[in-house]
């Protein structure tokens, strides 16, 4: 796969150790970044550029799979023609339009465009307008471009929503009727109506994809059922519905809106685990004691009747208060996660508690108030038991097929990186932080030390980001290596078939399995193609949902101009010193050029920016205050500069 840089110069990767194949513009032949390429590795090299390896030249000999083709844009006028200005800066030709294939799109419009025709890497691709998005700054505009330019659809194909209807008509076939006693389905699958249920979500959520069941055994142990959305019993392998969802992948998350995996019918009616509604569900159910011992383990697909749907900040009421509805169980399931997540962390998983920021928008979309999200003990309960169930699964399925790989989907975390970490270790030392390695690597435990010595700091969350980014890339894959950061030898994902696929698939083989069936050589076939593909979607996705945050960011700061904020340095380069915002966490520069009181050196072996004159320094992670000067939406950039107290 080749990676192209904003300004046009491609690189490929053939080995993890060794320098990048770098590619002169000139020399891509129409790729785009993240097109699968032949190259050819040319004799000369590229010069070394401070200090750093040199890169080995090469040309593009044939483009094998292009990535793809659709791209947001805005539309600029070119003496009778048209031409799409990519938002991506990654792709370095404009893409020219006909008048006769504007789709109504007018000079100015951000519009989704495609290439349909590309083969003389001197002249500019020829394309046509597919969607006209809207006017560039507008909310709605901005917000569908973020998604239309990751390949993500925000309406379904007709088909599908008539699937889904159809579904919706056809469901009192199959559920009971009010009274809760009777129905096909219901009668097929292990009846959990009587025995306490409830869900726990956002505030603002509309799929309740999970539920808990609790109930205490005459032995003093304690009944846990991890009740989980039966999509599998609606989304069936050849449907429409199951095409559109194996190539969406995964729901997006942005700051004002959810893009469904499923249509709506599906994600927030009937895949909906409502309250006082009796809704299918596949389960893990669990005896454990006091301590959080797992004594047994069941999976079964069963029928669920939500007594109540809590939001988060109800839930953490009761445990605050200990008392509200279904206190005594809500009690005894928190000493549950906390023995739970004692041991998990005992066993060597990292604690990453990354600060999340979450938008407060007028009607209009824009924001007037940007705040952190708090994580608080009944996130971490309803996580803990999440975690619990997807584990268990991947325990069961692997000892059925004996850890063969292939037979099964996994959420796989490989070990870090030796190089990575080295890096990270260079990136925290100037701070007084030392990353404790062996030649070995670095254990969970000692991360884990690691992060509890910037707990308060300034420079707390820059430091956990950046080991974030030391850290491998989760992954789905039919190959088990197990997944380090949460030191668990067996993971997969079981618990949001609504918003994921590959949940969907393990939904599907665990079924099999348990009935002592055998998928078909063609099915796990097809869900290792899958898996790589779900892999891709979540990581653009992820993508997706960073910028819409970014683009928020970027706007409430515009409102900001003048103002003056606390921040800490997060960054430096030649050019100036990257600065977070401790609030907002929004990140811009203060620009060297701005920097008059002296003249500054960037002294890379220190990470310092240091006053050539009065030996002023700027460090990694120091604290500031700074002002806004300016904002840069389409750019996605804030200028600071300095304020002296």
């Amino acid at each position: 796969m080749i990676r192209i840089s904003g300004k046009g110069v491609g690189y490929v990767s053939v080995d993890p150790k060794a320098p990048s194949i770098e590619i002169d513009s000139v020399k891509l032949k129409t790729a785009l970044h993240g097109d699968r390429v032949r190259v050819l590795i040319l004799p000369e090299a590229i010069a070394p550029k401070n200090g750093i390896e040199q890169n080995q030249a090469g040309e593009v000999v044939e483009i094998l799979e292009r990535k793809k083709l659709e791209f947001v844009g805005t539309l600029e006028d070119g003496d009778g023609l048209y031409y799409l200005v990519p938002d991506d800066k990654r792709v370095y030709k404009d893409i020219l339009i006909s008048p006769d294939k504007l789709k109504g799109g007018k000079v100015g419009d951000k519009v989704l465009a495609q290439i349909i025709k590309w083969d003389d890497p001197k002249k500019d691709p020829l394309g046509e307008v597919i969607e006209v998005i809207g006017q560039p700054g507008a909310h709605e505009t901005e917000m569908l471009a973020i998604v239309l330019d990751r390949g993500f659809k925000s309406i379904f194909p007709d088909a599908v929503e008539a699937e889904a209807r159809a579904l919706k008509q056809a469901e009192t076939t199959s559920l009971p009727p009010p009274d809760g006693r009777a129905g096909i389905e219901a009668k097929l699958r292990r009846d959990f109506r009587d025995i306490l249920t409830f869900t726990v979500d956002p505030i603002d959520a509309k799929d309740f994809d999970d539920a808990l069941s609790f109930r205490p055994l005459p032995d003093g142990n304690y009944e846990v059922g991890i009740h989980i959305a039966d999509v599998s019993h609606y989304v069936r392998p050849g449907t429409a519905l199951d095409t559109e969802a194996r190539k969406r992948a995964t729901s997006i998350y942005l700051v004002d809106r959810t893009i469904p995996m499923l249509p709506e019918t599906l994600s927030n009616d009937l895949c909906s685990l409502k309250a006082d509604e009796d809704k299918l569900t596949f389960s893990t159910i669990v005896t454990m004691s006091l301590t959080g011992e797992i004594l047994k383990t069941d999976f079964d697909k069963t029928i669920i009747r939500s007594a109540k749907r809590f939001t988060y900040e109800e839930g953490q009421a009761v445990l605050d208060s200990k008392e509200g509805p279904f206190a005594p169980a809500l009690l005894t399931l928190n000493k549950l996660a906390y023995a739970l997540r004692a041991k998990k962390i005992a066993d060597g998983a990292i604690s990453f508690e990354n600060e999340e920021i979450k938008f407060e928008l007028d009607p209009t979309g824009k924001p007037i108030r940007v705040y952190k999200k708090m994580r608080t003990d009944i996130h971490l309960l309803i996580e803990d038991f999440m975690l619990l169930a997807n584990r268990k699964v991947a325990e069961y399925v692997s000892k059925l097929v004996h850890d063969e790989p292939g037979q099964f989907v996994y959420r796989v975390h490989d070990v870090p990186d030796r190089d990575r970490l080295e890096t990270l270790a260079t990136f925290v030392r100037p701070l007084g932080y030392r990353l404790p390695m062996t030649k070995e690597g670095v254990t969970g435990q000692a991360i884990n030390i690691f992060l509890k010595s910037v707990a308060g700091t300034p420079e707390e969350s820059m430091v956990r980001t950046a080991t974030m980014r030391a850290m491998a890339k989760a992954i789905y894959d039919m190959k088990n290596i197990g997944h380090y950061g949460l030191a668990f030898p067996y993971y997969t994902h079981f618990t949001s078939p609504i918003r994921r696929y590959p949940d969907l698939m393990v939904h599907r083989l665990l079924d099999l399995y348990r009935q002592g069936q055998q998928p078909s050589a063609e099915m796990l076939a097809d869900y290792r193609r899958l898996a790589a593909h779900c892999s891709m979607r979540e990581v653009e996705a992820q993508d997706a949902e960073r910028d819409s945050i970014r683009y928020k960011q970027i706007e409430f700061m515009g409102t900001k101009v003048g103002q003056t904020f606390t921040g800490v340095i997060s960054g430096l380069a030649k050019w100036g010193i990257f600065i977070q915002e401790k609030e907002t966490l929004a990140e811009g520069m203060v620009r060297l050029a701005t920097m008059k009181d002296d003249f500054y050196i960037f002294d890379e072996k220190n990470y310092a920016m240091v006053g050539k004159n009065t030996g002023k320094k700027y460090r990694l992670g120091d604290p500031v205050r700074v002002k806004v000067i300016r904002t840069d939406l389409p750019a996605r950039f804030i200028d600071f500069e300095f304020v002296q107290d």
